[in-house]
């Protein structure tokens, strides 16, 4: 029988020490993922005025192209439960003087926002795809119809899939709970309409989009 689910509170507990360490030196490591960054904020198809959330935003890099898209009237709210990450994407919007940029120090399952998004960017965010907990709330925050870009490691697929191991404890050095990466997007994708998905990095990753469904079913 495969091993019981881990908790929340476990998953997060690992994942906490894990980025504790490594906050200082972690913006040195996402060069080579920096061009998935940028599909998926492009995918998110934001236009000035318009809200988004950078879930688990670290050291808050996603920020200054989320910024650009929506503009001076737009908002960006960005989250972390690590308070070493947060803290460096605090100081990148105050050295900003970002007004319009607001960071919260919390767990996914526990946000609370004062308005609803139009568009949700998960960058590199396992643990919390992962929690039905954390999905539940995060859509919840989400107007009808927004659109959700997500980015992320998986599995490679067949000849390479011996490699899959290294994939494995790659992923442990940053999440909690680093297995079910067959198709980690696969307790989110039935929540979305419009939903895609391609490989990236040789089939060790994925960049996927979607939108909130819209029980309506107006077009936008």
């Amino acid at each position: 029988m495969p091993p019981e689910p881990l908790s929340d509170d476990v998953v997060r507990a690992r994942s906490l020490a894990r980025y504790c360490r490594r906050a200082a030196s972690y913006d040195s490591t996402c060069g080579p993922t920096w061009p998935i960054r940028e599909r998926a904020i492009a995918s998110l198809q934001l236009q000035p005025g318009q809200v988004v959330l950078d879930v688990a935003c670290g050291t808050g890099l996603s920020l200054p192209l989320l910024r650009a898209a929506v503009g001076e009237a737009g908002r960006v709210y960005g989250f972390d439960q690590s308070p070493q990450m947060l803290a460096r994407a605090t100081a990148r919007v105050d050295a900003a003087g970002w007004q319009n940029v607001c960071l919260i120090e919390t767990a996914a399952q526990a946000l609370k926002l004062p308005e609803a998004v139009d568009a949700l960017l998960f960058h590199y965010t396992h643990d919390i795809l992962r929690s039905p907990a954390a999905v539940d709330r995060l859509l919840a925050l989400a107007r009808p119809g927004a659109m959700v870009a997500i980015a992320g490691i998986k599995y490679f697929p067949g000849w390479l899939a011996p490699l899959n191991p290294w994939v494995y404890f790659k992923n442990r050095a940053y999440n909690g709970s680093p297995g079910e990466l067959a198709s980690p997007w696969d307790r989110i994708a039935p929540r979305l309409t419009q939903w895609q998905w391609a490989p990236t990095q040789f089939g060790m990753g994925y960049l996927a989009s979607g939108r909130v469904d819209d029980p309506s079913g107006r077009e936008r």
